[in-house]
């Protein structure tokens, strides 16, 4: 059904060099030393460091790797180009720059579209073909190994499928070991990738595919090359890349690897694709994409009802793979449309026993009855735990507010009192004072319990969110407050909602400080 796994295949990495072109990312070598590590680690056959020569932080990673890196399974590849119109290659700064760049690997990129010869280097078809023969002739005088990146090449097939040929024949011919076929401008489709790439095989030992994103379909088409005989794979983790991006890498491998059934990387390795991809997000400074296919926090979470209960049956009725697999975990989201099976299988992930369908039932319609008045438990577990405890009579009785207050001056400063028992003690007041309403609240009622309760001190809230409903109601619409609190390296989220955002945020609150005292003291 697939092919087989070709002998000698590249996994070629380009996240920090075409990844580092993405809109708001910018890497430091110390980024991109951290990066290397993690790709080497996980097993990619190759990693494109950047272009030595072009700007001063991709020289400085060059000249930091040749000291410190030691790369176990990956080979290390510096970028460049041909040599530039009218310079013999031996004098080209960019080209010597390229050769000193410590690399046993060089992949440079050539032209081979005739518009992009004529127009953008303004020069000749020919002496484009001299420029690709005479750099890697030249590198591979020097001992390099040479890639060569066969620039708008699909388009430029389209355009004029003989010099596009010629291009990739320049380079074989000139001792390059593979040929790149490149969608730069990402318009392409499968059909159009698999009918090229059968075409071009004859013309070089080794074919490869670097795709962008531009029609969405950058995945799908590297499957594509693959499955007419490419036999090199160049992407980014988690597809970052210039305009919509480049080919993910973490879905590439997990499809290769679990679809067509190739020995990429290891089981192990496998195993940490998801954790790859949040530390290279982490890394560069961008936010995880939930619905990303394989390592997304969201694809393997279930909402409606119909599918919970196939799934409490067997999982694999609406799962694709197991997700542990690629270190991920399956999400049962509470909602309105949550049914028996919802609350059951999400209450049994927190640890508590709703087998009795009765008892579930009645989970299940309180969920839809707050869903209504506007509250949402698809990311507040710790809410929904409190809910269920409370339907099981397990909830603890850590403190109760008997009744609280809280008044802003026409400098802001803020301050709030509470009447508060803990344990068997009866109600006392507690004043607290902040900077804004939700600060005074949380001050006092920490106030209140760090005496008893010295952990308290420690919760952290580390993210605070406000959500208007109904909001073509104005001033009078229904606010949601999500609160993120962290304590010991766990993280949980509570969601409060109210008539205003004080009443949501001392709802989220209060539940914050209930849970984490559970987590602390059981």
């Amino acid at each position: 059904m697939f092919p087989s796994l070709p002998p000698d295949f590249h996994l070629f990495d380009t996240t920090l060099r075409d990844g580092s072109q993405q809109e708001g990312i910018h890497l430091t070598p110390h980024d991109k030393l951290r990066l290397a590590r993690l790709l080497d680690r996980f097993g990619v056959t190759h990693i494109e460091g950047g272009w030595p020569g072009a700007n001063p932080s991709d020289t400085a990673f060059f000249a930091e790797a040749a000291r410190s890196l030691r790369l176990e399974k990956a080979t290390l590849v510096a970028f460049g180009s041909t040599r530039r119109v009218g310079w013999r290659v031996d004098q080209d700064p960019l080209t010597e720059a390229l050769a000193e760049a410590g690399a046993e690997i060089c992949c440079i990129v050539a032209k081979s579209h005739v518009r992009h010869v004529r127009d953008a280097l303004k020069t000749t078809l020919e002496e484009n073909l001299d420029m690709v023969r005479q750099t890697v002739e030249h590198l591979r005088g020097l001992g390099k190994h040479v890639f060569v990146d066969c620039e708008h090449f699909f388009d430029g097939y389209l355009a004029d499928p003989g010099y596009a040929l010629a291009v990739v024949a320049a380079a074989a011919q000139a001792g390059a070991e593979v040929a790149v076929l490149c969608d730069t401008n990402g318009g392409m489709v499968p059909r159009q990738i698999a009918q090229v790439v059968e075409q071009v095989l004859p013309q070089a030992p080794k074919l490869g595919i670097h795709c962008h994103n531009d029609t969405g379909c950058a995945v799908a088409n590297t499957l594509a090359g693959v499955e007419a005989g490419v036999s090199h794979v160049q992407g980014t983790v988690n597809g970052y890349g210039e305009r919509t991006g480049n080919a993910d890498l973490t879905t590439v491998v997990a499809n290769l690897q679990l679809k067509y059934g190739w020995d990429l990387v290891s089981a192990e390795s496998l195993r940490h694709l998801t954790q790859l991809s949040q530390s290279v997000a982490e890394i560069v400074g961008q936010h995880s994409f939930a619905r990303q296919p394989y390592v997304g926090a969201s694809a393997f979470a279930h909402k409606a009802g119909l599918h919970a209960s196939a799934i409490k049956v067997d999982a694999d009725l609406y799962q694709q793979i197991d997700p542990a697999t690629v270190g991920n975990d399956m999400r049962m989201l509470i909602s309105d449309m949550s049914g028996r099976a919802n609350v059951q299988i999400k209450a049994e992930q927190l640890g508590h026993d709703l087998s009795d369908p009765e008892l579930a039932g009645r989970v299940a319609e309180e969920v839809k009855r707050r869903a209504a008045a506007g509250y949402s438990y698809e990311a507040a577990d710790a809410s929904f735990d409190l809910l269920v405890r409370r339907q099981l009579d397990q909830a603890p009785d850590f403190f109760r507010v008997v009744n609280w207050r809280v008044e802003t001056d026409q400098d802001e400063a803020s301050q709030a009192v509470l009447r508060v028992s803990r344990g068997d003690q009866a109600a006392r007041l507690y004043v607290g004072e902040g900077n804004g309403p939700v600060n005074a609240l949380d001050q006092a009622l920490r106030r209140a319990l760090t005496p008893l309760y010295a952990v308290v001190a420690e919760f952290e809230l580390i993210d605070y969110r406000v959500r208007l409903l109904d909001d073509g109601h104005g001033t009078d619409a229904i606010t949601r407050v999500l609160i993120d609190t962290e304590h010991a390296g766990r993280t949980w989220t509570t969601v409060g909602v109210g008539e205003n955002i004080i009443e949501a945020s001392w709802e989220a609150l209060v539940d914050a400080i209930d849970y984490g005292l559970i987590l602390a003291l059981g």
